[in-house]
């Protein structure tokens, strides 16, 4: 996941921050962070705002058209 997407995903789900930094068990400085290219995540932290957001009905699309979408 990019940081692009996060941001994006966010949007969909109308998500703040704080809010998926606490759902996801990260600092919320990380979130931010991440979603402005000061950082590069670890591992699980990636995973596990990825898979809160998948939780929260986004699914991450990775390839040629990357981006994310509403899980129908």
């Amino acid at each position: 996941m990019t940081p692009a997407q996060c941001r994006a995903a966010r949007a969909f789900i109308a998500m703040s921050q704080f809010d998926l930094a606490r759902a996801a068990v990260v600092p919320v400085a990380s979130v931010t962070d991440f979603e402005t290219g000061i950082l590069t995540l670890r591992p699980p932290d990636l995973d596990a705002i990825q898979h809160t957001l998948e939780r929260a009905g986004i699914e991450i699309i990775d390839g040629d058209r990357s981006g994310v979408r509403l899980r129908k």
